[in-house]
């Protein structure tokens, strides 16, 4: 018997038929598709406008270079973020500084969004990990663009507070994991209108060979449009999980408030004992798991207590287990008993 799929793209039949229509127009190039995509987008966030390119390291270097950076700048970023962050920062020829996370949420904590600045960063690039959103943040106060990487958090919210409302320029990936997909691709948003011409400049210069195809652009149109009802099931799954997390002595990864509405990215659990032996009997009753930040920053201090208190013993500890729409009945009760079981 084979392992239930870590994930599992939400494709139905009409987002098929959208990508069908698309070929039979003969217009597979950014286009028309591209603009609705992106109007979408931005409908949903709350942005102004923006630009959708056709992969995620495009979208973080338009949005670097939008805030017109001089060369060796530093870039503020929680040490929970994407390693390959590091890539993009340093081939622009900036520096990165890594902050601790804020227990709550696992972004980047206030007071070290304020440390960092202090210490000269230019730039916050903030990444939300695994549905969070940074209750209690103003990051933009401190006076320094903030780019916010919303791929893992897209239409989470809490109250008044979502996704998309705590930076200046608004980063999404579309990859094949996310809850919306495109299979490859992103959307680089401003919410503030002294961001316009820096981002518009891309699609003169640049538009034919990194925005996003129109054949693309259809997968993401369908399923922006279904996402509310996506989004009930996974929010669903995620609150059966965390219930039956509730016989361990584990925890949710996040935001605890009954109030907050995940969008259901994935169910994370920060475990109080050695994530190897919580894969291995998840795996023992064919449940794909994994180590939660092992792609992070944090590979390379994952001995640093004394910097990042909060966000090492997660990199250490955190794990994954499945979450997505398309999980059958006996698959989502088999999760249930293996999450309540966990030792």
């Amino acid at each position: 018997m084979a392992l239930i799929p870590f994930n599992k793209p939400t494709l139905r039949r009409k987002d098929m038929d959208a990508v069908l229509q698309t070929m039979v127009d003969e217009r597979i190039g950014p286009g028309e598709r591209k603009n609705a995509f992106l109007k979408q987008f931005c409908e949903m966030t709350g942005a102004k406008g923006g630009i959708a390119l056709r992969s995620y390291v495009d979208g973080l270097r338009c949005a670097l270079q939008a805030c017109k950076l001089e060369l060796n700048a530093k870039i503020g970023v929680s040490i929970l973020s994407p390693s390959w962050y590091r890539y993009v920062v340093e081939s622009l020829g900036y520096e990165l500084v890594c902050g601790d996370i804020d227990a709550e949420h696992g972004c980047l904590s206030q007071n070290e969004a304020e440390r960092l600045v202090g210490l000269g960063c230019s730039v916050l690039l903030v990444h939300l990990p695994m549905c969070q959103i940074p209750v209690s943040c103003d990051y933009r106060q401190l006076g320094v663009p903030v780019i916010e990487d919303i791929t893992q958090s897209l239409a989470s919210e809490y109250e008044e507070q979502k996704a998309g409302t705590y930076g200046d320029l608004i980063l999404c990936a579309f990859e094949e994991d996310c809850i919306v997909s495109t299979a490859g691709g992103a959307v680089l948003a401003y919410t503030k209108e002294p961001y316009q011409a820096a981002v518009k400049a891309f699609e003169s210069e640049l538009r034919p060979y990194i925005e996003l195809p129109d054949m693309n652009a259809a997968l993401g149109m369908i399923q922006l449009a279904t996402l509310p009802e996506q989004l009930v099931k996974r929010r669903e799954l995620y609150t059966l999980f965390a219930k039956s997390l509730l016989k361990t002595s584990h925890r949710v990864f996040g935001i605890g408030n009954i109030d907050f509405q995940p969008n259901g990215y994935g169910f994370c659990v920060a475990l109080d004992s050695r994530p190897e032996d919580a894969v291995k009997f998840a795996n023992k009753y064919q449940v794909s798991a994994k180590k939660t930040f092992t792609d992070t920053l944090a590979a390379q201090a994952d001995d640093r207590f004394d910097l990042y208190p909060k966000a090492i013993p997660l990199y250490l500890r955190a794990i994954t287990l499945p979450l997505y729409p398309f999980l059958k009945q006996s698959e989502v009760e088999l999760l249930m008993k293996v999450i309540s079981h966990l030792s």
